[in-house]
C-alpha cells in the first residue's frame, strides 16, 4: 500500500510539473515541441521578467547604453522625461548565464524585448521554464522571405532613358539612373545642395558581396556587422550557411552609390551602417531575431533612417509563419520591433513585398504592416504599378503600401565579387525601397528636427495619389522636392516645461516605461484648470480604457495604467493614449509587450 501511495505521489507531482512549465510556453511552442523528441533542439525566444537591480546608473549616464548621436535623435521625439527607458537597458547577464548552464546556446540578445533567442534541447526547456526570472518562452518561427527581385541582364532601355544632363540642367550626371530619380524629383534636391550629408542610414539586408565595385568608391561606412555569423565581415564568406550578398550590393548602390555617368543614389553623401541580417541560403528559416538585433544596434549608434528590402510571410512549405490576418501591425515581433524603432525617432522604410501573385485579402510582408513603417511599392518609370508589387490593406483596415517609387528595370551594379565596373538591371520592391529611404534622408538633412511621423506625412501628402490613396498605390509616387518644402501639420503642440510645480503650458509626456507589461505611468501637465479626459485606444481607434474623465486644477499629474484594468484583454502591440483639456489635444503611442 505504501508503494502504491508513493507511485501515486510521484505521478501526481510529475503532472503538476508538466502543467507548471507549459504555462510559460506559447501555443506555437507547445505545437512545435509536440512534434520533437526530448533530445531535439529548437530555436526559441526566452523572455525575462525584469532586468535586475542597480539600473539607475544607466539613467544617470545614458551613454552607457546608447551613443550621443542616438540621444540627439531621440530628443526630437521625446519632449520630457529621460531619453532612454527600460527597453534600452542591457539584459541581465546573470539571467543569460543561468539559462546557458542548462544547455542553451545563445544566438541573439534583445534588450528591447528583454530576452534571448537561443538553441535549446526540448528536455532542457522544462528546466529553463522553472526559473523564476523566465517570463515566457516562444518559438522563433520559420518564415520565407518574399519573392526575390528579378535580374534582367538582357534588358535594353529606351533610348530616351539614358540622358546626360551634366552641368546643363542638373549638377550631376546620373547616367542610366536618371529616369528613376527624375520621377521622384531627386536631381532637383541635389541641385539645391542636399545629398544626405550628416545623416546616418542603416541598410539591413543580406550582406554586400561586392563592396569593391566602383559605385562604392566614395561611400562613407561608419560600421558593419554580420548578425548571421556574428562577425564584422558582411561580404560572402567561405563558411557553411554564410549566404550570398548580391541583394545587399544592389540595394546599397541604389540608396548610396555614386559613379558619374552611370549610377547615383539619392543619399550618396550619407554615412552608412551595414547590417547583414539574412542568410540567403536558408529558404525556410529566415529568422526575425537577426533583424531585431540589427535594429537595436542601429538605434544605439544613432541611425536616423533604416532601409530594409526584406520581408517575412507565411511559409507554405512548413505551414508556419504569418498569414494575411496577422498583417495587423501588432502581431509579428519584427513589426513590433519596427514600431519601437520609430518610437525612438528612427524613420523605418521597408519594401512592401513582391507577392501580389499570391492573391488573398493582402499580400504584405512583415514589418511593412507597421503603422509607423513606410511601406514602399513599385512602379515603372511611366508610373504604372508593377504587377508583382504587394498590396494591402492591412488586416485592421489601414492603407498599405504607403508610397511608390521605381522598381522595374533599375540600373544596378553587377554583384559578382571583383567585378569592378559592370552593371545590369533588376526589378522588385527591393529596389524602390532604397530610393524612398534615400529621400527620407534628404528630408532629414533639410529638417533635422522632424519626427518620423512628420517625414511620413510629408512623403504621403506630396505624393502623386495623395488625394485618393488606395491599397494598390498607397499615396502614390513620392516627390522629393515637394516633400522637403512641405509644412507638416503633425507638429508637437506642447511647449515643454520641466518645472513640475508651475506648468507653463499643457504637456503630454511619453509613458514610462515603454514598452511595458502590465503597467506604465503617464505624465501630463495642465496649465489651466478644466475638464480633462485621458483615454487609451487600439490601432482600430476603439476605446479600450478611460484613465481620467473629470475636472482638474492646473498642475502636473501622474496616472498609472495597468492593462489588466482595460475594458478588454490587450494583446501585445501598439496603442494610443489621448489627452484632451479644452481645446488642447495631444496623442502619443505606447507599446504593450507580453
Amino acid at each position: 500500500m505504501k508503494i502504491f501511495g508513493l507511485l501515486f505521489f510521484l505521478i501526481f507531482s510529475l503532472s503538476l510539473f508538466a502543467q507548471d512549465y507549459s504555462r510559460k510556453f506559447t501555443e506555437g511552442l507547445n505545437h512545435e515541441t509536440s512534434q520533437l523528441s526530448e533530445s531535439d533542439t529548437v530555436l526559441v525566444w526566452v523572455f525575462f521578467t525584469d532586468k535586475g537591480r542597480s539600473l539607475n546608473k544607466y539613467f544617470e549616464k545614458p551613454t552607457l547604453v546608447v551613443s550621443k548621436a542616438s540621444l540627439k535623435r531621440r530628443a526630437h521625439v521625446i519632449k520630457s522625461g529621460p531619453l532612454i527607458d527600460q527597453s534600452d537597458l542591457p539584459v541581465n547577464r546573470n539571467y543569460i548565464s543561468k539559462i546557458e548552464s542548462y544547455g542553451a546556446r545563445i544566438k541573439n540578445v534583445t534588450k528591447w524585448f528583454n530576452g534571448v533567442a537561443c538553441y535549446v534541447a526540448k528536455s532542457d526547456l522544462y528546466y529553463i521554464s522553472e526559473l523564476n526570472f523566465v517570463k515566457k518562452i516562444d518559438f522563433v518561427g520559420r518564415y520565407v522571405n518574399g519573392a526575390k527581385p528579378i535580374i534582367n541582364e538582357n534588358y535594353n532601355p529606351p533610348s530616351n532613358t539614358y540622358l546626360h544632363k551634366f552641368n546643363t540642367i542638373h549638377t550631376y550626371d546620373y547616367g542610366q539612373s536618371l529616369a528613376e530619380l527624375e520621377q521622384i524629383k531627386v536631381p532637383e534636391v541635389h541641385d539645391l545642395g542636399y545629398t544626405g550629408n550628416g545623416i546616418i542610414i542603416c541598410v539591413m539586408d543580406a550582406g554586400v558581396s561586392n563592396l569593391s565595385h566602383e559605385v562604392f568608391d566614395n561611400i562613407k561606412i561608419m560600421r558593419r556587422y554580420d548578425f548571421v555569423n556574428h562577425d564584422t565581415v558582411i561580404a560572402n564568406q567561405p563558411l557553411p550557411d554564410s549566404g550570398d550578398g548580391s541583394h545587399g550590393t544592389w540595394t546599397l548602390a541604389l540608396i548610396g552609390g555614386f559613379m558619374q555617368g552611370k549610377l547615383i543614389g539619392p543619399a550618396f553623401d550619407a554615412t552608412y551602417l551595414l547590417a547583414k541580417t539574412e542568410n540567403t541560403q536558408s529558404e525556410s528559416s529566415i529568422e526575425e531575431d537577426n533583424w531585431i538585433a540589427a535594429a537595436e544596434w542601429a538605434d544605439s549608434l544613432g541611425a536616423q533612417v533604416t532601409s530594409t528590402s526584406l520581408g517575412y510571410r507565411y511559409d507554405f512549405t512548413s505551414g508556419t509563419g504569418y498569414t494575411a490576418a496577422d498583417m495587423n501591425g501588432h502581431t509579428a515581433i519584427i513589426t513590433i520591433g519596427a514600431e519601437m524603432a520609430a518610437e525612438k525617432g528612427i524613420v523605418v522604410v521597408n519594401s512592401v513585398g513582391n507577392d501580389a501573385g499570391l492573391g488573398g485579402p493582402n499580400t504584405l510582408n512583415a514589418p511593412a504592416d507597421g503603422d509607423s513603417v513606410i511601406a514602399v511599392g513599385a512602379v515603372d518609370t511611366n508610373g504604372i504599378r508593377a504587377s508583382f508589387s504587394s498590396y494591402g490593406p492591412t488586416a485592421d483596415g489601414r492603407i498599405k503600401p504607403d508610397v511608390m517609387a521605381d522598381g522595374v528595370n533599375n540600373y544596378i551594379p553587377v554583384a559578382t565579387p571583383n567585378t569592378l565596373t559592370g552593371y545590369t538591371y533588376g526589378s522588385g520592391t527591393s529596389f524602390s525601397c532604397p530610393l524612398v529611404a534615400g529621400v527620407a534622408a534628404l528630408i532629414l538633412q533639410v529638417h533635422s528636427s522632424w519626427k518620423p511621423k512628420q517625414v511620413i506625412e510629408a512623403l504621403r501628402n506630396t505624393a502623386s495619389n495623395h488625394s485618393s490613396p488606395d491599397s494598390l498605390y498607397g499615396w502614390g509616387i513620392i516627390n522629393a522636392l515637394a516633400a522637403i518644402n512641405y509644412n507638416p501639420t503633425s507638429t508637437d503642440t506642447s511647449n515643454v516645461s520641466r518645472n513640475n510645480n508651475t506648468p507653463t503650458n499643457f504637456e503630454l509626456a511619453q509613458n514610462f516605461p515603454n514598452p511595458f507589461n502590465p503597467s506604465t505611468t503617464i505624465k501630463y501637465q495642465v496649465k489651466e484648470g478644466g475638464f480633462v479626459t485621458l483615454n487609451v485606444y487600439n490601432l482600430l481607434g476603439n476605446l479600450v480604457a478611460t484613465l481620467v474623465n473629470e475636472n482638474q486644477t492646473a498642475g502636473t499629474y501622474y496616472v498609472n495604467f495597468n492593462i489588466n484594468s482595460a475594458r478588454v484583454p490587450l494583446p501585445s502591440g501598439v496603442y494610443f493614449y489621448r489627452l484632451q483639456v479644452g481645446d488642447f489635444v495631444a496623442t502619443k503611442k505606447m507599446v504593450v509587450m507580453k
